[in-house]
């Protein structure tokens, strides 16, 4: 295996013009049940790269705040935490991270770089640090608090080559293509070197942006026009495969790290957050569309084509599968929630080693998954749920995203049961009537989660206000004067753009 090469990216690409992604799932094996393990992007990203529930390691908030906003907040993906990257790094892989990050930068100095991607095992980091402050829409979560962002957003906003600031704020021109001209770059400068590109589309998060070439390009708008342009950008990646002979000892995953954000409506009523399709639910929720996303991996020669697999998995996985790869040797001082993919891949098992998958909303135990041995069915009880506002509505729109306690939601009791096999839009919850095994099925469910918590240490609260609020000592600057935090090292390379 030479590449080990990772694509996050977002989901609901329905009757959109993809066909590089299309490629990857035809030229490879598709998960039909992967799953997140978070419905937001903070703690997901955190997840995937340590291949450990979010709470683990105090990636969950116990607000109703679940991400970070700020570039100089405290908190981020602790120190001792062991990546995937970390561990590929020390085996003699070169490895990157570009695009959007969103786990942190420093603790307590504006240099010290705790929670940085180099600080993690990337030799590389060209892109994003946070994301959704530079968002006006997404801030009324907390509502005043978007003025106070909106007043941010020139500090916040900023892109980094390593620990450099090199555009503050940052500018969308082409910034898709920015991105994938460093991971070319990067993937050329390893011909002869194992590699790991973690590339992580800002695409197709909100606020939707594309490069003046694909500008309305698409059949869907702004939000078919972002999707296409990622498409673009994802064959590019896949073309250098190809001519570097890089292909078929190169593992491709594309996946995303949540659902659809429902809730992304403009004024105008402009859907901007995607489409769940038939499922239910979105981002910041675990009803099956909040966790539910692609999972497609292609290794030519290694991994049959055409493969699609039902069986449930999660973006925990990956950990376990690129480290046992690799040949590195895994930590023994902790649990690894995540299992190795490659027996299920290969089809050398045909049973998911996930029997039970837990989900959080935040710090709250939200759902279990439960696959029995032996048997095709997949049960899904909720301990709780969001009230959806407006009621006949399918997200919680008066406040963008929903919370996870309190009046915002609904306790139940017995829990709300589900066969996600045979019922997964979730619109029906089963019944003791409906279903022989009802009680016995949340009885074993209840069971699981309460062994599960068990395994949980006392962390320190990375998301917590302490952490989370805006520190003035923390503040990154292009300035070295601290009195015009504004630079654009990134002119010549906004001005370009591509052939189509």
């Amino acid at each position: 295996m030479h590449g080990l090469s990772g694509v996050v990216t977002r989901n609901h690409m329905s009757h959109k013009k993809t066909p590089n992604i299309d490629r990857i799932a035809k030229g490879g094996v598709k998960f039909t049940q992967h799953l997140a393990a978070s419905p937001l992007c903070t703690p997901s990203r955190a997840a995937f790269l340590r291949g450990r529930y979010p709470i683990q390691s105090g990636m969950a908030s116990r607000s109703k705040v679940g991400v970070f906003l700020f570039s100089a907040s405290s908190g981020g993906l602790p120190t001792n935490e062991i990546t995937f990257a970390k561990l590929l790094k020390n085996q003699g892989y070169s490895t990157a991270l570009i695009g959007k990050c969103h786990l942190g930068i420093n603790c307590n100095s504006r240099d010290d770089f705790c929670h940085h991607p180099l600080n993690h095992g990337f030799d590389h980091f060209y892109g994003l640090p946070v994301f959704f402050s530079c968002l006006l829409l997404a801030a009324t979560i907390i509502g005043l608090l978007a003025c106070f962002l909106h007043f941010f957003r020139p500090l916040n906003c900023i892109l980094m080559r390593n620990h450099e600031v090199v555009q503050q704020p940052k500018s969308y021109d082409n910034l898709t293509q920015r991105l994938t001209r460093e991971a070319l770059k990067f993937i050329n400068r390893n011909t002869r070197t194992p590699f790991l590109l973690f590339l992580s589309y800002i695409h197709v998060h909100t606020a939707l942006f594309s490069s003046k070439e694909f500008v309305g390009k698409s059949k869907h708008g702004i939000y078919g026009d972002a999707v296409e342009e990622m498409d673009w950008s994802i064959g590019q990646i896949l073309k250098t495969l190809d001519k570097k002979k890089l292909t078929n000892k190169t593992l491709v995953y594309f996946t995303s790290d949540q659902g659809a954000h429902i809730e992304e409506v403009t004024d105008k009523g402009d859907i901007h957050g995607g489409s769940n399709g038939i499922y239910k639910g979105g981002k910041a929720n675990n009803w099956e569309e909040g966790i539910r996303v692609p999972g497609l991996l292609r290794w030519p020669g290694v991994l049959q084509l055409g493969t699609v697999i039902d069986e449930p998995t999660s973006n925990m996985d990956l950990f376990l599968t690129i480290v046992k790869l690799a040949g590195a040797a895994l930590p023994e001082d902790r649990v690894i929630d995540g299992h190795d993919l490659m027996p299920l891949l290969q089809g050398k098992i045909l049973q998911s080693e996930h029997e039970f998958l837990f989900h959080y909303c935040n710090t709250y135990l939200n759902a279990v998954h439960w696959h029995p041995r032996n048997s095709t069915s997949i049960w899904k009880a909720f301990f709780f749920t969001p009230k959806f506002k407006p009621d006949d509505y399918n997200g919680c729109f008066p406040t963008h995203v929903c919370f996870c306690n309190g009046h915002y939601v609904t306790c139940h009791n017995p829990s709300l049961l589900f066969d996600i096999s045979k019922h997964p839009k979730e619109r029906h919850p089963l019944t003791s009537k409906m279903e022989n095994h009802f009680h016995e099925s949340l009885r074993v469910m209840q069971e699981a989660a309460d062994n599960h918590m068990k395994t949980l240490s006392a962390v320190p609260n990375q998301l917590s206000w302490g952490n989370f609020l805006w520190k003035s000592w923390l503040q990154l600057c292009c300035s070295s004067s601290y009195l015009s935090c504004h630079c654009d090292r990134e002119a010549k390379g906004r001005g370009k753009g591509v052939r189509l």
